[in-house]
This record gives structure tokens, sequence and C-alpha cells, in this order.
């Protein structure tokens, strides 16, 4: 398939995911659009690092959860709202739920060894997420102290 192709498909099935879980946890309008582009990048980012980058699945959460983190902060200052309405559903994309799926099955198949590899991969990544949205908020932190 061509790459171009690809992007597009990864972009906009990421967002209209980010868009959906925005509308089930009732998301005011005026931040969906916003919340979905910022769920978008920060699914292309990971795609990116991961397909191309050669970097793993927990050095690509890391990442793109950093990037989210400083997306969310500049669109919440810019539109005036609070973090929370962008990067709560901006990250839900990153969420590792069929690494975390094969882990129960496999678990369930009695593939213990398999399992517990999945289970510690899904907590890895899960780290990844929140150490990544954590260091975005010291970084927007710092700058904030510098400018005042």
């Amino acid at each position: 398939m061509n790459i171009y192709l690809q992007i597009i498909i990864q972009f906009l099935f990421s967002g209209l995911a980010t868009v959906g879980y925005a509308i089930c946890i009732n998301i005011p309008r005026e931040a969906l659009l916003a919340g979905g582009l910022t769920g978008s990048i920060g699914w292309i980012i990971y795609w990116y690092c991961y397909q191309f980058a050669c970097l793993g699945k927990v050095s690509s959460s890391l990442i793109s959860a950093f990037s989210v983190g400083l997306i969310s902060y500049g669109l919440a200052y810019y539109k005036k709202m609070p973090t929370t309405l962008f990067n709560i559903p901006a990250l839900v994309p990153l969420v590792p739920g069929a690494t975390a799926y094969q882990a129960v099955r496999a678990m369930v198949s009695g593939q213990f060894v398999n399992s517990v590899r999945l289970f510690l991969m899904v907590l890895m990544m899960i780290g990844a997420i929140a150490m990544g949205y954590m260091m975005a908020q010291v970084v927007i932190e710092l700058a904030h102290q510098r400018t005042t």
C-alpha cells in the first residue's frame, strides 16, 4: 500500500477514535476537533517511531505521550480550556488494548510464559505513556517559571 495512503488512514481513524471517546465522556463541542487532531498527531508520531524509526513500542509510546502533552497544553492555552479536555481523549489511541487482549488470551490458553511477557509489555507501555505525559508537564512548568 502507498505510504501516503497509510498515513491518511492512520490519521483519520485515530482521529475518529479520539473524537468518539471524547463524545462518550462528554467533552464540549468546542474541544472535539482540537482533541481529535491531538489524538491523530500523537498516534502518527507513535506509528512513525515504531514503523520507520525502528524504536520499540515502549519508546514510541513515551515520545508520543510527550508530544500529546505538549500539544494539549498549547491547545489549552490557545482555546482557554482545561488541558484534560484534550489530553485524556488524545492518549486513548496509545493505550495497548490489543496487547492486553493477547496477554489474557495467552494466559487462558495456558501459555503462561508468553502471557507474562505480554503483561510486562503492557505495563511498560502504560508506564511510558504516564512518564511521557509527566515529562511534558515538567517541561511546561519549567517554561512557565522562566517566563515569570
